[in-house]
């Protein structure tokens, strides 16, 4: 099995580009959100930390975005939390489809949290400042508060993109997302198969 790791800026489209390339994904933001909403174990934890803020389940994300506005320390505790559901959570995604050929991991903290191996792909999506914000004013809890929050605790982009295998630069077209994934998928395959 090969691991194809997204990298790239908050509202590049790793999403997007994850999903283009055929294969089984997981997706770190959407199993957060899934927690959030049905893992009693994770608001027990969250309460116990934050009891000013965490007082009903379903977790509710404005809950959490005041307790990470208020104090710093509070994303980390949350993330503390949270990281340790989401590794369980990938070693089932991984165990499963562990006779695939590819799998892509599409998770934000992926090298800041040291959930990558060695012989990852490193694919860095790149975008435009412009089209990044576009894409990020449309989501449904827009905060440039807790965006820059995020940003304050991940490494350089510049640096991502310097230890990436790959670089898509993300149009937001389909046709330009198709293209790079099939191209990167037939080098890689071509590559595996000389060595």
């Amino acid at each position: 099995m090969i691991r194809i790791c997204i990298l790239g800026d908050i509202g590049s489209g790793k999403s997007y580009i994850a999903k283009n390339f055929g294969y089984p994904v997981f997706n770190a933001d959407y199993e957060v959100s899934k927690l959030y909403q049905k893992n009693r174990n994770v608001y027990q934890k969250l309460k116990k930390i934050l009891p000013k803020y965490i007082h009903e389940f379903p977790i509710n994300k404005i809950q959490l975005t005041k307790a990470i506005l208020v104090n710093n320390s509070n994303l980390k505790k949350i993330i503390k939390i949270v990281h340790k559901e989401i590794r369980n959570e990938m070693r089932f995604f991984l165990a499963k489809n562990k006779n695939k050929k590819f799998v892509i991991l599409d998770i934000p903290l992926l090298l800041e949290n040291k959930i990558n191996k060695k012989n990852d792909i490193l694919i860095y999506v790149q975008s435009k400042k412009a089209d990044i914000f576009k894409n990020l004013i449309k989501r449904k809890n827009f905060n440039s508060r807790i965006l820059k929050k995020f940003k304050q605790i991940q490494l350089p982009l510049a640096y991502k993109r310097k230890i990436s295998n790959f670089i898509i630069k993300n149009k937001f077209t389909k046709k330009s997302v198709k293209y790079a994934t099939v191209s990167i998928l037939k080098i890689i395959k071509n590559e595996r198969n000389s060595s």
